[in-house]
């Protein structure tokens, strides 16, 4: 069996890893970076998250007249591929052409704290960073994970076949992207969701104007559902569903498990390292991002941490700072992180909602316009899309300005703007009263931060 010893080994090819990875290349270190898939490189954003995804929102409202749905879904599918396969080869390319940096493709297993065997070479490290993802939660529903017509959301985003007929089980964030997409190009979609709403965790006026906007564009939701069976026959897959005490069927070409993501440490061997997991199989770590071995960091979705790529940036940056740096940055310092569902028009949040707010004992103030109503945001009526509301939630006395959710057209930059004003304890008047382009989505701050609804 070969063997390499490395300063810095990293386990997955995730955005975290590879940042630490390059940057230690860059000092000259001998740096070894283990991907178990050669069509992961550059990890879950670029192949089958943000990147495909994003880009199939954008293709899905990019129709031509006289197109047959299944034609525009293939030839959308395969400019996306292309896409995914440009960003794949550039990510890979970056890391091993330098030359201190190896990659390897292969199922990485710890024998010790120090030592990983993948295929037939071990290597051993110094410092090890464990970045493997997330991966998809197959809900334990009688019948579902046998079915044929089963599909992951990775599988879906790279099946160049439309399904005619798509349930979808989840009302959250990937539920309602994916509902949104595959509506614009074609499929029936059926969205189920145990909770009374979608989006359980958004104010009930949010989430009711975005339910508007689903179930205008052709969505069905059915909330309050319990999916308790899934039945193959040779063209179709029955879904059995209970609603308000009384059983129900739909007939689907594909199901689309939205039910989350779990931390990606199944056949790590973790133990053999002596890294403790947490109940939900993620690794454990402390603000630092270190395991319970001190050389061994977690970054990205596998530590248990939110789920997003500029999460995994910034740990990036905290395991860093740790190994080259002050040793002084932490997750505690995270204030304010921003997130975006990309519907159409998207749904930007940051903060506190009004609930949690008012949960919390603060005295609250409402600033609140649906975008039609919004005389200062001319973009809205030029770019066709005045769906969708703005809402505020000010500190009554303060003015500080302690959340936000904006479904609107841009919600997705806008956002950024208002996550660093609450970063620097900017009062809502300094937003409303601001100077911005014009036309420009931004400038609808002037208007809706004077809107007072309570």
């Amino acid at each position: 069996m070969d063997s390499l010893n490395a300063d810095v080994l990293v386990v997955g090819f995730g955005k975290g890893g590879k940042i630490v990875a390059a940057r230690f290349g860059e000092l000259g270190k001998r740096v070894v970076l283990v991907e178990r898939s050669e069509h992961m490189y550059g990890g879950t954003c670029p192949n089958v998250g943000c990147v495909p995804t994003k880009a199939l929102v954008h293709h899905s409202r990019k129709g031509h007249d006289g197109d047959l749905p299944q034609e525009r879904y293939e030839r959308s599918v395969n400019i996306v591929q292309d896409l995914t396969a440009l960003f794949r080869a550039g990510n890979y390319e970056a890391l091993d052409s330098t030359d201190t940096v190896t990659v390897v493709t292969g199922e990485a297993v710890f024998l010790d704290p120090r030592t990983v065997t993948v295929n037939d070479l071990t290597i051993t490290a110094d410092t090890i960073l464990i970045n493997t993802g997330s991966e998809p939660i197959i809900p334990d529903i009688p019948g579902l994970r046998l079915s044929k017509y089963l599909r992951t959301s990775t599988e879906l985003i790279e099946s160049t076949t439309l399904p005619p007929r798509l349930a979808i089980l989840g009302g959250g964030y990937l539920g309602i992207e994916f509902a949104s997409i595959y509506q614009q190009f074609g499929s029936q979609v059926t969205m189920f969701e145990a909770a009374p709403k979608i989006l359980r965790n958004a104010d009930d006026d949010v989430a009711a104007a975005a339910e508007e906007i689903l179930r205008d564009e052709g969505i069905e939701i059915i909330a309050r559902a319990d999916v308790v069976e899934v039945i193959d026959s040779d063209d179709a897959a029955t879904v059995v569903y209970e609603r308000d005490g009384e059983r129900h069927s739909v007939q689907v070409d594909a199901i689309l498990a939205a039910a989350g993501r779990k931390p990606a440490t199944e056949g790590l061997g973790l133990e053999a390292a002596g890294v403790r997991v947490t109940d939900r199989g993620a690794v454990e770590v402390d603000e630092y991002l270190r395991t319970s071995q001190p050389h061994i960091f977690a970054l990205g979705d596998v530590n248990g941490g939110p789920q997003f790529t500029y999460i995994s940036l910034d740990d990036s940056r905290i395991v860093l700072d740790q190994l080259i740096g002050g040793g002084k940055r932490t997750t505690t310092d995270r204030v304010a992180v921003p997130h975006t569902l990309f519907m159409t028009p998207p749904l930007a949040t940051v903060g506190l909602t009004e609930r949690e707010a008012r949960t919390a004992g603060r005295a609250v103030r409402i600033a609140k316009q649906p975008v039609a109503e919004i005389v200062a945001m001319p973009r809205a009526y030029a770019v066709e899309e005045t769906r969708g509301l703005m809402k505020f939630v000010l500190d009554a006395e303060t003015d500080e300005i302690l959340g936000a959710a904006l479904l609107s057209v841009d919600a997705q930059e806008l956002i950024n703007t208002v996550a660093l004003a609450i970063r620097h304890g900017l009062k809502s008047a300094d937003l409303r009263d601001a100077i911005y382009t014009h036309p420009s989505s931004t400038e609808a701050f002037n208007d809706v931060l004077g809107a007072t609804v309570g």
